[in-house]
């Protein structure tokens, strides 16, 4: 198996959400295929992923620096040398060569739509679905339960207010979503925790409800907050202030006594080194939120992993961000504790294909080979103007 190409292109998301610190308005992903040598059905067998949600495209990364690199590779040097195949570890090395150590950033979002391609063309060219080929490929069982899914909504929209709220709780409970997640910090307090208890008595259990900051506060309103929904019982209490400032968030798993959940914003084993030993974070209760299309994909994520399990810390915490089709293949691979979904919001990325199976809390991915992105609706016309 040999590389012949790599193709990138940037797709914009639909829709007009906010949270507390970002409009979603302008933003793009970047949808990157690894084409092989390897023909099915008279066509190159290619390999697609993104680089998950909620940053920009990167394009410029990808083509003036990764793909190029790739592409002048000995082919060789690419596969690995147990099965001839593909290597995706091989790959992310040669697409990180020159690269400084550090300023992880934007370079990592990149990186990892490359990597992650690579991890489908494994699967399709294995006729599996991703799930199973990552359990291999990391000495496990693929976990046939399914995944326990929450529902990432409660957003800031143009005009809407406490009773739109309500009736997006309801719509995700009538799809099959226990728990839900909803914004905080773009409101005032009071505001803000008139929005809580609304979407508390949707679900009529707190635990159902988790709260997502999006890193906006400062010490003093992350406590204020913190205060005020102590006695809610919330399912978790999500990224109140800036993702690398590690000692406010152990300041506030000193004072806040329920779960809270961070990093999705860490990028490399090293931030989530510095998070475990100056966060503060608690063992029995927080959640790790750290995403592979974010940070130089699976490679560097299971890593992740690995270092979690070394502090004494259930790889079932891990609650990949994203919401997506890839995080659901890795999250059901390495037998992690849940993931997200985005049912109303981030198209053509967020969500599951219509062949994935939701019943009981709990998401099944389909059988489709590879990630089955080309399954899911809007999607599979992107991936086939970047694949023709």
């Amino acid at each position: 198996m040999q590389i012949v190409d790599i193709r990138e292109m940037a797709v914009p998301l639909e829709g007009n959400v906010t949270n507390s610190v970002v409009s979603f308005a302008g933003h793009t992903v970047s949808l990157v295929a690894v084409i092989s040598d390897v023909r099915r059905n008279g066509r190159p067998l290619a390999g697609v992923a993104f680089d998950s949600i909620g940053r920009f495209a990167q394009g410029g990364i990808l083509r003036d620096r990764m793909i190029p690199r790739v592409l002048g590779a000995d082919p060789g040097s690419l596969l690995s040398p147990d099965t001839g195949l593909l290597d995706p570890a091989r790959v992310l090395e040669r697409a990180m060569k020159d690269e400084k150590p550090g300023g992880h950033g934007d370079r990592a979002a990149a990186a990892a739509a490359l990597e992650l391609a690579c991890w489908d063309l494994l699967a399709k060219h294995a006729d599996e679905p991703a799930h199973a080929v990552i359990a291999k490929a990391h000495g496990r069982a693929p976990d046939l339960t399914g995944a326990a899914v929450y529902a990432a909504g409660g957003y800031y929209r143009p005009g809407g207010g406490i009773a739109e709220l309500k009736a997006e709780l309801r719509g995700y409970q009538d799809d099959g979503y226990p728990v839900a997640k909803i914004k905080i910090g773009g409101a005032p307090l009071d505001e803000d925790l008139r929005r809580i208890e609304a979407a508390i008595e949707v679900t009529g259990d707190g635990g159902a409800i988790a709260v997502d900051a999006n890193g906006r506060f400062d010490w003093t309103q992350a406590l204020d907050y913190a205060k005020a929904m102590s006695g809610y019982g919330l399912r978790w209490y999500e990224e109140a202030t800036d993702p690398l400032d590690f000692d406010l968030n152990r300041r506030l798993a000193e004072a806040y006594p329920g779960p809270i959940a961070t990093g999705e914003n860490l990028f490399s084993v090293q931030d989530v080194r510095n998070l475990l030993n100056f966060g503060g974070v608690r063992a029995d209760r927080d959640v790790f939120q750290m995403d592979a299309g974010l940070s130089y994909g699976l490679t560097e994520y299971a890593r992740m992993i690995a270092l979690m399990e070394e502090r004494g810390i259930d790889r079932r915490s891990a609650f990949p961000h994203g919401g997506h089709m890839i995080n659901l293949h890795i999250v059901t691979g390495l037998g992690l504790g849940g993931c997200e979904a985005y049912p109303g919001v981030f198209q053509p990325f967020g969500g599951y294909a219509p062949g994935c199976r939701l019943a009981g809390g709990r998401i099944h991915p389909a059988d489709d080979p590879g990630f089955g992105l080309e399954a899911k609706p809007g999607l599979s016309e992107q991936i086939a103007k970047l694949v023709a």
